[in-house]
């Protein structure tokens, strides 16, 4: 019995700057809100739950059919983290659960941050401008529980235009991936990619 193998070819669209941008636009306006140029409001939340949330998940989601483990695990994981932190915002004001203590809220930041810091390995065997990504969201989680910590102004603050930074850097990753793509050459550097 003759059998033949046949091999298809994945032609599904690169989800890495979807989940970039979502990642890196929510971020960039949840800091505008920490580093003291506006309230905390509906559009932060929104983009929480919509760009930042659920925009990221479908992108690990669809990381998953490129078999990019690493893609899926920080897209899914990140809207996710997006859509829990709207939650604890918007669940007690609707009366759904009481509010997280400031212990609590300390120790979900240090565990994204410790889960940030992990992942940060795994970029070392990717681009320059990810592991900048990773290196400063680490810092920036570890900011806020610093900040929520100590109830510093100045803390919190700073933390906000770092955050800024971190995003930003999310975003020139996002749309230098995007043009290169589209472009077939290097428009916007990313650093090397080390195998």
């Amino acid at each position: 019995m003759d059998q033949t193998t046949i091999a298809l070819k994945d032609t599904s669209a690169n989800p890495g700057p979807l989940g970039l941008l979502a990642f890196g636009m929510t971020t960039v306006l949840l800091n505008l809100h920490n580093a003291g140029f506006f309230e905390l409001n509906s559009m932060i939340l929104g983009m929480g739950i919509f760009y930042g949330g659920l925009a990221q998940v479908i992108a690990g989601i669809l990381e998953a059919k490129k078999n990019n483990t690493f893609g899926l695990t920080a897209f899914t994981s990140y809207g996710f983290f997006w859509l829990s932190l709207v939650g604890l915002i918007v669940f007690p004001k609707l009366g759904w659960i009481d509010k997280t203590s400031n212990p609590g809220m300390i120790a979900y930041l240090v565990m994204w941050g410790i889960f940030t810091l992990l992942l940060f390995f795994g970029t070392l065997r990717l681009s320059k401008a990810l592991q900048f990504v990773f290196a400063s969201l680490t810092i920036l989680f570890f900011l806020l529980a610093i900040g929520d910590a100590t109830g510093n102004a100045a803390i919190k603050q700073f933390t906000g235009f770092e955050g800024i930074i971190c995003g930003g850097s999310a975003i020139y990753t996002g749309v230098a991936v995007l043009l290169n793509e589209v472009y077939g050459k290097t428009v916007l550097p990313i650093g090397p990619v080390v195998r």
